[in-house]
């Protein structure tokens, strides 16, 4: 039985490309963990997690004094029997963000290691629904921009071949909402996929006067317009309204997902495969979706969420935002407004380790033992 021998854990913080900000907070630095596993017959495989600025140190301690060194000895075939392992060693501190973004980094590594070895890439390994999924931004659409550089930026995207573009919703003043967006509806035609995010910003009463007012803008959804425990509230909310509501990046296990699925309290399912705890639990929920009839549209992580968009028939877009093209050889390749998912074995990401050693502030062994 092939077993792993050795696993190695680094911390990048990567700098967003550019100003980031939204209803609540900004995007500081992703701080963005890498799992290497090394097995017994030679094989390797690597994965990842990340923060938006804080919790990175977290992810790395809980990794290195606690996960990591109940992998050794696994036969990384197992994802499955070791993803829920891992998962009830650390139920005291589950659900939650912390431990889920750990179990991702594993839990991508094991699929990039499997499915190497298989010499499949991932989304066939894990359905091959199709290859090309509808792409759109949100570099465009930050809450900071002024109603020009929005309609700009949402022109630029267009005229650059994506299907739709994403903007923040949240302004003081609902006026000032319904001001910016009527600028680029007008702009950009009603071919054009909008959607907005309110990044949880909402209470009830507001989310229902808003989502009323956006209401002619034929949205493609919205995101997030209230704090992600409510499930009661989003109900309330999708009974209300004709604009689909999207939840997902906020919520870190299929259970919390099966809860918005029974209660119909959201339209779209938009699963983040680090925040939910890696490959093997996102495929559940993906699935979980579509015997809802629900689509999924899940969060940031493109160069992830591509093949894994591309494994299952109900995934329907992909989220642009580039942040790993400064440690990766290849960026994620789009044709015609679709992101296409990569050929080769493995969960299709080719990491550069001489720009990683360049930049990484962090390196540990299993042991414990810090490298410069």
């Amino acid at each position: 039985m092939t077993r792993i021998d050795a696993v190695e854990i680094r911390q990048i913080d990567l700098k967003p490309k550019v100003r980031r900000t939204d209803a609540i907070q900004s995007f500081v630095v992703q701080e963005t963990v890498l799992v290497t596993i090394r097995c017994s017959d030679g094989s390797v495989g690597t994965g990842y997690t990340y923060t938006i600025g804080t919790g990175g140190s977290s992810i790395v301690a809980l990794l290195r004094d606690h996960l990591a060194p109940r992998l050794m000895g696994r036969d990384p075939a197992a994802f499955e029997a070791i993803w829920r392992d891992l998962f009830f060693h650390t139920h005291a501190t589950a659900v939650g963000a912390i431990t889920s973004l750990a179990l991702a980094a594993i839990d991508t590594a094991l699929w990039d290691r499997n499915t190497q070895v298989a010499a499949l890439p991932l989304w066939v390994a894990a359905g091959g629904a199709k290859q090309r999924i509808r792409t759109y931004t949100t570099e465009g659409g930050w809450l900071h921009l002024s109603e020009q550089e929005l309609v700009e930026q949402t022109l630029q995207a267009r005229d650059s071949g994506f299907s739709g573009a994403k903007l923040k919703v949240g302004r003081p003043h609902l006026s000032e909402d319904v001001r910016r967006l009527d600028a680029v509806r007008r702009e950009v035609g009603d071919g054009f996929e909008l959607m907005v995010d309110a990044n949880q910003g909402f209470t009830l009463a507001e989310a229902l006067r808003r989502a009323a007012a956006l209401e002619p803008f034929r949205l493609a959804w919205l995101e997030e317009p209230m704090p992600a425990e409510n499930v009661d509230a989003h109900r309330r909310l999708c009974t209300s309204t004709t604009v689909p509501i999207a939840v997902g990046e906020s919520l870190y296990h299929p259970g919390q997902f099966a809860e918005y699925m029974k209660a119909d309290a959201c339209a779209i399912v938009q699963a983040d495969v680090a925040r939910v705890g890696g490959i093997t639990p996102w495929l559940k929920i993906a699935h979980m979706a579509e015997a809802y009839n629900m689509a999924v549209c899940p969060h940031f992580l493109m160069e992830l969420h591509v093949s894994l968009c591309a494994a299952v028939p109900n995934a329907t877009w992909v989220e642009y935002i580039p942040q790993l093209d400064t440690l990766t050889g290849e960026r994620v390749r789009i044709e015609d407004g679709y992101a296409v998912a990569p050929v080769t074995p493995g969960i299709g990401i080719v990491w550069d380790w001489d720009a990683i050693s360049a930049q990484q502030h962090l390196q540990l062994s299993i042991d414990g033992t810090v490298a410069a």
